[in-house]
């Protein structure tokens, strides 16, 4: 049985990444717990209006849930599958933090989440809160493309740079995942300058690692980390980016330190997040 947190804002984009993790999961048993933040910090006429002689919180509480309450249904309607379970939560907190409770009360897989793309801000990838969970959360987090409609994710792409294990419960993780919901993992092993690792030494050993997956492994010297992937992009049909996060790690060099020129196509498919 999966443990699944579907993030909403009630938003079509929310929307869509939901219906996404429903058709990617439709044949495994699968706990669904549907949240929606609130900061305290924001509050509307309306809000302070509702609340009467309830507390705001209360009041905001309530009416979330049950507009939750209807999202679910409506979600039963469309997707009618008895291997699923729905449950309702609202949380009153910070973003992040919000999160890690609910992903460590819940014992929750995975995250799923939606994304704007390219904002034209300093996080140009995404906005801050999925940024925020990506580094925070210690959790495998599915993040969808606005717009983004669903197709079986057959290949998936996975970069690596000089620091990234094939033998950690990270990459161990990617390949589970191929094995059961795609056909081919394509591996970029991303050497901009030509440096050597010990994790590189490694991959002579690949084959033991991904005994039952199909894989493609390419070594790439001498290009920058995001012109390599878009390049791969571009020439390969590439259903989803996989990437191994780690503090300092190949996430913030690739996807923050890239102008949005560099990176705007890289959201283009779903990315899944694996924490070492």
């Amino acid at each position: 049985m999966k443990n699944i947190l579907l993030l909403t804002d009630f938003s079509e984009n929310s929307m869509n990444a939901i219906r996404y993790a429903l058709n990617l999961f439709e044949n495994s048993f699968c706990n669904f717990y549907i949240l929606n933040v609130r900061s305290p910090s924001v509050y509307t006429s309306a809000d302070l209006m509702a609340a009467g002689n309830e507390s705001i919180s209360s009041s905001i509480i309530k009416k979330t849930k049950h507009k939750i309450m209807k999202l679910i249904v409506k979600l039963e309607n469309e997707f009618k599958n008895k291997n699923f379970s729905y449950s309702a939560h609202v949380a009153y907190h910070e973003f992040s933090n919000a999160i890690v409770q609910v992903q460590k009360a819940k014992n929750i897989d995975v995250i799923v989440m939606g994304t704007n793309g390219v904002t034209g801000a300093k996080e140009v990838l995404f906005g801050s809160n999925t940024i925020n969970v990506i580094r925070k959360v210690d959790c495998t987090t599915l993040v969808v493309p606005e717009g983004y409609i669903y197709k079986l994710p057959k290949e998936v792409l996975l970069p690596l740079d000089v620091f990234d294990s094939l033998s950690g419960s990270a990459f161990m993780g990617i390949a589970k995942f191929v094995n059961v919901y795609s056909k081919t993992l394509h591996i970029l092993r991303i050497k901009p300058n030509n440096e050597i690792s010990k994790e590189e030494n490694k991959d002579k050993d690949i084959n033991s690692f991904l005994k039952k997956t199909n894989y493609k492994y390419h070594k790439i010297v001498n290009v920058p980390m995001h012109y390599a992937v878009s390049c791969y992009l571009q020439t390969n049909t590439i259903d989803l980016i996989s990437l191994l996060v780690q503090k300092e790690s190949f996430f913030e060099r690739f996807f923050m330190g890239s102008t949005t020129t560099q990176i705007s196509n890289k959201i283009q498919v779903p990315l899944l997040v694996f924490h070492n």
